[in-house]
């Protein structure tokens, strides 16, 4: 497909592969964390992380799924540095959790991939009461990003490496509700389309990684926040929805990436220097892309900080 070969201005395509954006780039003595890791583009994004030498932490909420993930990846690569952790996004006492039991390992935390997601669900919510796309795709990881922070700041002072933070969005952030976050109906059953909250949560990525990018260059730390769209992948986010997945099986082959290229723009910006000093951009096809209006409206990242403050404080009382 010719138009998947046209390279952007870092010299890489659409039809780029993770282990090509990463071709001689040693990440020997950095530590990843990476959500989702256990199927689809986090795995391929951890493979190839401890591939170039990464020691990769797999937050994964199914712990055999992880274990057998890594069985892969040290079959694979016998040095590979790996290993799995129990992580459920919907849940912020496992977010707190994961969180405390990373602190607690005394690891050094130089890159944070927000990549697991649910897609497209009918109307349920989370284990704090928070519907489930919103609290997956978001809040969880908004949570774990702050409980992670502090040591990731130190970590940078400590290697004397930048810091990344690489939330994984969608092309769909496009195509949220009207009002782009809908903050006083984020529960409203009567309201909900599945695609629209889908967008809504993927917008809140985008918008999450700007504004945290504006307030690590206040403080003047060397860690940056970006984001990304990985391109349309057949991969099972699409298993509740049999026609699209079928349809995806079918002719993903010929409109979509697979799922090496699906990982190229995530590892691109989590390990390539070119990105080095890179702040609140939004990336698409290993190349910095524009992302919506309702992306770069400052005041709703803002509000959407300070919304998503209040409700993890509201659930924790």
């Amino acid at each position: 497909m010719w138009w998947l070969d046209r390279k952007g201005p870092s010299g890489f395509s659409p039809s780029s592969t993770a282990e090509q954006v990463t071709e001689g780039i040693d990440g020997t003595g950095l530590t990843a964390i990476v959500t989702g890791a256990s199927s689809g583009i986090g795995f391929e994004t951890a493979r190839v992380l401890a591939l170039r030498g990464v020691n990769v932490v797999m937050g994964v909420r199914n712990i055999e799924a992880g274990k057998d993930v890594k069985g892969i990846i040290i079959k694979e690569s016998p040095s590979a540095k790996i290993n799995a952790m129990e992580l459920d996004l919907s849940s912020m006492a496992s977010v707190r959790k994961f969180a405390a039991d990373f602190s607690s390992s005394g690891l050094p935390l130089n890159i944070l991939i927000n990549n697991a997601g649910v897609m497209a669900t009918p109307f349920m919510l989370s284990k704090d009461n928070i519907e489930l796309q919103f609290a997956t795709n978001h809040i969880g990881h908004f949570l774990l990003t702050n409980l992670l922070l502090e040591t990731m700041k130190r970590t940078s002072v400590e290697c004397k490496k930048e810091g990344r933070i690489v939330n994984v969005s969608s092309r769909r952030h496009r195509f949220s509700y009207k009002e782009g976050i809908r903050f006083d109906k984020i529960n409203d059953q009567s309201g909900y389309n599945c695609l629209s909250a889908y967008g809504q949560s993927k917008l809140a990525n985008v918008l999450h990684a700007n504004e945290l990018a504006r307030r690590l260059n206040e403080e003047g730390v060397e860690v940056t926040a970006n984001s990304l769209h990985p391109g349309a992948i057949a991969t099972n986010l699409f298993r509740h929805h049999s026609f699209v997945s079928g349809l995806a099986g079918l002719l993903g082959k010929y409109f979509m990436k697979n799922i090496q290229q699906g990982a190229a723009t995530t590892c691109y910006v989590a390990l390539h220097p070119q990105v080095k000093g890179m702040n609140g951009c939004y990336f698409l096809d290993s190349n910095v892309a524009e992302a919506s209006s309702q992306a770069n409206d400052a005041n709703l990242a803002r509000k959407l900080w300070d919304f998503s403050l209040d409700l993890i404080n509201r659930c924790c009382q």
